[in-house]
């Protein structure tokens, strides 16, 4: 093991960037938040719309006259529904995010 001299000194680490404040705490995101949940709850009722176009009844009557019947589920159907409800609780949970930054976030002032 070759053991090398290690460099010190304030040229080691770069200076510090001065970042533009940014300020979180934002009460138009409240309207963002009602945006995301007015969406979700489209997006929703169109999953729910989905899934009932996918599930159909077939009725076959036999040659004894008995009505049997079935169901087939449309995968490509379900599985859009599936999808539509994903992105229902993304926007939803984005909508909480939303929501906490508009009302809790408060900028902390600098100690000098």
């Amino acid at each position: 093991m070759i053991d090398l001299p290690q460099p010190t000194g304030a040229g080691l680490w770069p200076p510090e960037e001065t970042q533009p404040e940014t300020k979180l705490n934002q009460p138009w995101r409240a309207f963002v938040a009602l945006g995301e949940v007015v969406v979700a709850g489209l997006v929703l009722w169109a999953a729910f719309a989905l899934w009932h176009a996918g599930v159909v009844t077939i009725v076959t009557t036999a040659g004894d006259g008995a009505k049997l019947a079935s169901q087939r589920h449309l995968g490509g159907h379900l599985a859009g529904a599936l999808g539509l409800g994903a992105l229902s609780a993304v926007l939803v949970v984005d909508a909480i995010r939303q929501l906490l930054l508009a009302v809790r976030a408060r900028h902390r002032k600098k100690k000098d």
